[in-house]
């Protein structure tokens, strides 16, 4: 073909751009299917039409949501046990009502928790080599919601705090190890269709059925942005896209076009970009893997999984390629990178729920290397299954990024930095949430502590106001509290004379009885100081956390005796005010 010569040279410039391809290392990532017998076959797959994956995974376990009668039901299989299952395999059968969600939780590959249209949210203790009867009794079992709980999701960066949705139209923070809630947030107007934490855990998005997404601070329950993101009317989902202060969300056009948009959490008002995937109706749910910047995104119905990589530069999202499958799914499990296989060049690892029959199939996406050798451009260090932050850390408004572990041998990189100078006591919320999450790491600059007052945990804050409140009640399996996987067994009787039977650990734990010390001035505590070396600061540091502790326990126990006393004192007031004919039915 000969080019004209009166053409202008800004036409070839066009030309030869409309041609350039650009240049990505995940370019030619594919999808390889398991074989048939390392798949799972013959698993009563939930018929329930909810859009949650109904799965999911970790490097030991793999749970599924089955189908029961008469309450809600989930397997655990250990991951080597593939072929065909037993029908009667042992279940985590302790739910009153069809389960909705399920969670592994990141720091502890033998805790799972699940989220049941009984609207509670439990979680589960699994045996090291997994269940070999069906499991009943939970360890942990929470009361707040007034309908199903519909979402749950576990803090990225700290230990056992848990982040649970619900028909209801409120979100609440929980303390697992407390067992009681955090905060309840009540900014949404309409169904909640997803949510999502960013990486450091600092702030979660949601979406609702009001179109809209909401960037909310979990500490102080705020909406800190929304914005109207899909114009259409079925369900939209999001996710926060790492460390980049931007979320892609998924939804669909007036049209009924599906379609994907990212947004910057730092001006909401517009997206960056806004793709149309096709004409489907499965509603799409987007899947981020922080360490290679791809999005995989799968609908439900589809047996088409689409993958992105994402991009600092307009237009901030380039197409890949997708794995073609005529089976459709239901759901899609997704294995932690830790527990993908770096020799395989393996990035990502799906578990395909399909939805016209009773199976379950891996999936692997590989970059393809000619190379044996370990890739270090496509496995930088990954999180870890090590916490960064307790509970009460994250609670008092601290945020760190996850503590991340090689991927060639396992060596824990170093721990990360705060990225917040709020210190443990005072006010947390006097910064706006974008601002907080744009804090450049400093050092955790501690603020002059008022005469009179010690730095209480904000958990132990909460614990007066919970007590009185009966919407909120903590208990574990047959009237049972979790404390520190230790069951304190409460004796119910109605002339209340019997004693509380604790464990021997319990026993020693309330000899050391923590009260708040008395106001003392500065210049004494100034000389107490002077002369004690560092190790014996330490020391004395541990030991007031372990009274402080020790006094949580004991007011959890003496709450759920108040709640079994007014319980009783209830069913005697009922039976009094009951007639004879009445009571005796």
């Amino acid at each position: 073909m000969c080019l004209s010569p009166s053409r202008a040279p800004d036409e070839l410039d066009t030309i030869e751009m409309a041609f350039h391809l650009r240049s990505s290392k995940f370019r030619h990532v594919y999808g390889k299917p398991f074989r048939r017998e390392q798949c799972y076959e013959n698993v009563r797959l939930t018929r329930n039409a909810h859009d949650s994956n109904f799965c999911d995974v970790n490097p030991f376990f793999i749970a599924i949501v089955t189908e029961s009668a008469g309450g809600g039901s989930f397997i655990v299989l250990p991951l080597e046990k593939t072929g065909r299952i037993d029908i009667n395999v042992p279940r985590v059968c302790g739910h009153a009502g069809a389960v909705m969600d399920i969670k592994w939780n990141p720091f502890n590959d033998h805790i799972i928790a699940s989220g049941s249209d009984d609207n509670t949210v439990k979680l589960w203790q699994i045996p090291e080599k997994g269940l070999k009867v069906s499991l009943s009794e939970w360890q942990v079992d929470l009361h707040g919601h007034q309908r199903r709980v519909t979402y749950i999701d576990w803090h990225p960066t700290a230990a056992s705090i848990i982040l649970s949705a619900s028909i209801d139209l409120k979100c609440i923070l929980w303390n697992v190890e407390q067992a009681e809630p955090v905060n309840v947030i009540n900014c949404h107007c309409d169904t909640i269709h997803s949510i999502s934490w960013s990486r450091d855990g600092g702030l979660f998005s949601t979406t609702s059925k009001d179109r809209k997404l909401r960037i909310i601070d979990p500490r102080s329950g705020e909406c800190a942005m929304e914005t109207e993101c899909h114009l259409g009317t079925k369900g939209a989902k999001s996710v926060f896209l790492g460390d980049t202060h931007r979320v892609m969300t998924s939804g669909f056009s007036r049209l009924g076009e599906r379609q994907l948009a990212i947004w910057d959490i730092k001006n909401i008002s517009q997206p960056l970009t806004r793709i149309v995937v096709d004409n489907s109706n499965g509603v799409l749910i987007p899947f981020y893997d922080h360490d290679t910047k791809v999005v995989f995104t799968a609908g439900k119905g589809d047996g088409n999984i689409r993958y992105y990589e994402m991009d600092n530069e307009a237009p901030f999202c380039h197409y890949l390629h997708e794995y073609m499958s005529s089976a459709p799914q239901k759901g899609l499990g997704v294995m932690p990178k830790r527990g993908c296989d770096p020799q395989k060049c393996e990035i990502m690892r799906f578990y395909k729920l399909h939805a016209a029959k009773n199976f379950v199939e891996p999936i692997s996406m590989i970059v393809p290397r000619k190379s044996e050798d370990f890739q270090e451009d496509i496995f930088p260090p990954t999180a870890s299954s090590v916490s960064s932050l307790t509970a009460d850390e994250w609670i008092s408004g601290q945020n760190r990024e996850p503590i991340l572990i090689s991927m060639k041998d396992g060596r824990l990189d170093h721990a990360p930095t705060i990225t917040t100078y709020k210190a443990i006591t005072g006010s947390i919320h006097e910064k706006n949430p974008i601002q907080r999450a744009n804090t450049v790491p400093t050092e955790v600059k501690h603020r002059p502590q008022e005469e009179g007052r010690t730095n209480i945990p904000a958990s132990l804050k909460n614990i007066k106001r919970l007590s009185t409140n009966e919407e909120y009640v903590s208990i574990s399996s047959n009237d049972r509290p979790f404390v520190n996987d230790k069951i304190a067994v409460f004796e119910s009787k109605k002339t209340y004379t019997e004693p509380i039977v604790v464990s021997p650990r319990q026993k020693n734990m309330e000899k050391n009885v923590w009260s708040p010390a008395p106001t003392i001035p500065p210049d004494v505590i100034a000389n107490g100081i002077q002369g004690k070396s560092e190790h014996d600061l330490q020391k004395a540091y541990f030991n007031q956390m372990e009274e402080i502790k020790s006094l949580k326990e004991q007011i959890t126990l003496k709450d759920k005796r108040i709640n079994l006393l007014e319980n009783e004192l209830r069913k005697m007031k009922e039976q009094s005010c009951a007639g004879p004919g009445e009571s005796d039915y």
